[in-house]
């Protein structure tokens, strides 16, 4: 995809959403911490509707890490992993508390060390709570990436890389979240719907066959 194709791409994504959000119900970086670990192999929904109540009474490291493994788990145990998951959150909110006064630090390396916390999750608190222009790539981000001719790569990781020197500055704060709606509601993985797609023009895509609706 040419550099003035890939303005246009975000362009038209910017112009139909100026100010993308995460879909994750979350009230504090601590809380979106929680809920993007939660994600992992979840849908967004799914960990909304155990968040809600969970958050609702264990909103801070300290109450968390009270509750306890079980406790957690008895919150969570309608998303994959949940046990996984339990175990990671007590351990990412004690290491909170004691090694960042119980916040969550503005910092790649400080995010990865915590359990659970991957270079995707870290990628999304990063661009979420403290703004930076960081692109979080999950299935969503990279089926778009590599179907259009956006930014092809074998990997996350470089598909990552190769985003981060595509997207145009003016569009990178939130390019990740409107990769990853368009991949959710228009690019899917199994029909893509083509004819409500806002870029249809410049998708690289070789199976599209269906002409956008005027």
């Amino acid at each position: 995809m040419t550099p003035a194709a890939r303005k246009a791409f975000f362009a038209r994504l910017a112009a139909a959403n100026p100010e993308p959000k995460s879909e994750l119900d979350y009230a504090t970086p601590y809380q979106l911490l929680i809920a993007v670990v939660l994600s992992a192999q979840a849908t967004d929904k799914s960990v909304n509707r155990a968040t809600r109540p969970l958050f609702r009474a264990h909103p801070t490291p300290q109450s968390m890490a009270a509750l306890g493994e079980e406790g957690i788990a008895d919150y969570i145990q309608t998303i994959g992993l949940y046990r996984t998951k339990a175990k990671n959150v007590v351990a990412l909110s004690r290491l909170l508390l004691e090694r960042h006064g119980g916040e969550v630090p503005h910092d790649r390396a400080a995010l990865e060390a915590l359990p659970g916390v991957g270079r995707k999750t870290a990628n999304v608190v990063l661009n979420i709570a403290f703004s930076e222009p960081t692109i979080a790539v999950d299935t969503h981000v990279f089926r778009v990436a590599n179907r259009t001719g956006l930014a092809p790569g074998k990997t996350v990781e470089e598909v990552e890389q190769k985003l981060l020197k595509a997207v145009p500055d003016p569009f990178r704060l939130h390019a990740h979240h409107w990769l990853i709606l368009h991949g959710r509601y228009i690019c899917k993985a199994r029909s893509p719907d083509c004819v409500h797609c806002l870029v249809f023009d410049l998708c690289a895509y070789k199976d599209k066959n269906v002409q956008p609706e005027s």
